[in-house]
């Protein structure tokens, strides 16, 4: 994803990086996406928003997928 290659993203791991990435995919089915949290990052998909909700709150995901981390923080504020 070339978002992703934008900003140094000091800070970040790889599973950070690799849960922006997962965000910028569309899914169609809720219950697909899901599943496909519990098989890649191992959580269940409440965990997974937990995660992913602190994850937004970090400046450095902003500087490495700011369209991403953009449209999370809108979703999230409404």
């Amino acid at each position: 994803m070339d978002e992703l290659s934008g900003g140094d993203g000091a800070g970040l791991s790889p599973r950070d990086r690799e849960m922006l990435e997962f965000e910028s995919l569309w899914w169609r089915d809720e219950g697909a996406k899901g599943e496909e949290i519990r098989r890649r990052f191992g959580v269940s998909p409440v965990r997974y928003y937990q995660q992913l909700n602190a994850l937004i709150s970090r400046p450095e995901a902003m500087d490495v997928a700011p369209v991403v981390v953009g449209a999370l923080l809108r979703r999230r504020d409404r």
